[in-house]
């Protein structure tokens, strides 16, 4: 159980990057909703003032508590005045570009972001430490969520963990490579106290419709064909992401600086057996004259795709006490149902970011 009192007295206030993505999104619903903790939110994006959007729903919770300042973490000179503002206590740096695909077209955009806008936001961290009291020093983090697509590929046997070789394979996992070796070496050369967690793939409420599972829901639904790559049989480990969001709150109140935290889901799926999964659900909970597994197609594998992936989270287990708690059978149903009956909210964040419909991604940050 997360004690949301002690994690509010020791995080009053609360420096969020990326709080508009998916994960970021969600774990600031739930900082609002459980703590008193001051939110400052900053993200590239901006959506207009409508009831749907992210930012305005979070605000429907709490005026008083939650800020947004839209800023691009890779512009340098946008950072400084935010920390002032905020004057955080810890820093939960989510902010990526995170669509494998997307890396492919347009490296450039990543190496900015997730490189550049990481040593920014280093730069920027430590600045601000050394200028805390002696007590607040003692409290402060940089908090960095990354991914296990760093470590590269398994095969069908094997593990990643806190020790495994980093191994990336797109731009997108190389950039985020680089981030996590970023802020590894501001903790060893300049003692910023850091925190690191590594997941696998996420999957829940909120998550943008061009990632694989809302766009099996949304295509199947919409009666479009549901595009796998390659053979389905590419696997990876399912992470519910209300799950993922207590393992960061167990890290922030008791991970050790400088440590690195493997996060994973133990639920093993091929894309092929997932996409199956979702349409036998939704055949009971959204019927029509055929099954929706008639939709799937299968199409040419993207470049360099990564055969499996699979986290052992033993070290969180056994050190910080944190277990999955949600069954794969509940969340993907729950997830289902919640883009059933929220799909007004996902035309809206098509419409806004410009989705062409035609990409399906591995994960999102």
């Amino acid at each position: 159980m997360i004690d949301y009192k002690y994690f509010s007295r020791r995080y009053k206030n609360i420096l969020i990057t990326g709080g508009l993505g998916f994960i970021g999104s969600n774990f600031i619903f739930r900082l609002l909703k459980n703590t008193t903790s001051n939110i400052f939110n900053i993200d590239k994006l901006s959506f207009k003032k409508n009831k749907l959007s992210l930012d305005n729903q979070f605000k429907t919770i709490s005026t008083s508590r939650y800020k947004f300042c839209k800023i691009d973490i890779s512009e340098k000179n946008e950072i400084g005045n935010i920390f002032d503002i905020a004057n955080p206590d810890i820093v939960f740096h989510f902010a990526a570009e995170s669509h494998v695909d997307r890396s492919i077209d347009s490296p450039e955009n990543f190496i900015k972001s997730n490189i550049n806008g990481t040593f920014n936001l280093l730069e920027e961290s430590l600045l601000h430490y050394r200028n805390l009291t002696p007590q607040r020093k003692e409290i402060f983090k940089f908090q960095h969520v990354s991914t296990d697509e760093v470590f590269g590929s398994l095969g069908v046997e094997g593990y990643f963990n806190e020790n495994s070789n980093y191994l990336p394979t797109s731009p997108y996992s190389a950039s985020k490579a680089s981030s996590d070796h970023l802020v590894k070496a501001w903790f060893h050369t300049f003692k910023l106290p850091i925190l690191m967690t590594n997941c696998s793939n996420n999957y829940g409420p909120r998550q943008f419709p061009d990632k694989l599972i809302p766009k099996i829901i949304t295509s199947a639904i919409n009666n479009q064909p549901i595009s796998i790559y390659g053979n389905g049989l590419n696997i990876r480990d399912w992470l519910y992401v209300e799950d993922h969001i207590n393992a960061l709150l167990t890290v922030a109140i008791k991970g050790i600086s400088g440590f690195q935290y493997c996060i994973g889901g133990d639920n093993e799926k091929s894309n092929i057996n997932l996409c199956k999964d979702i349409c036998n659900l939704l055949d009971e909970i959204y019927p029509k004259d055929k099954s929706y597994k008639s939709l799937i197609k299968f199409v040419d594998d993207r470049p360099g795709h990564d055969f499996r992936y699979s986290i052992d989270s033993t070290l969180i287990k056994n050190e910080l006490k944190w277990q999955p708690i949600y069954t794969y059978q509940k969340a993907i149903q729950d997830t289902i149902n919640w883009y059933l009956n929220n799909l007004d909210w996902v035309d809206y964040i098509k419409k806004e970011n410009g989705y062409d419909g035609q990409r399906l991604g591995d994960f999102q940050l």
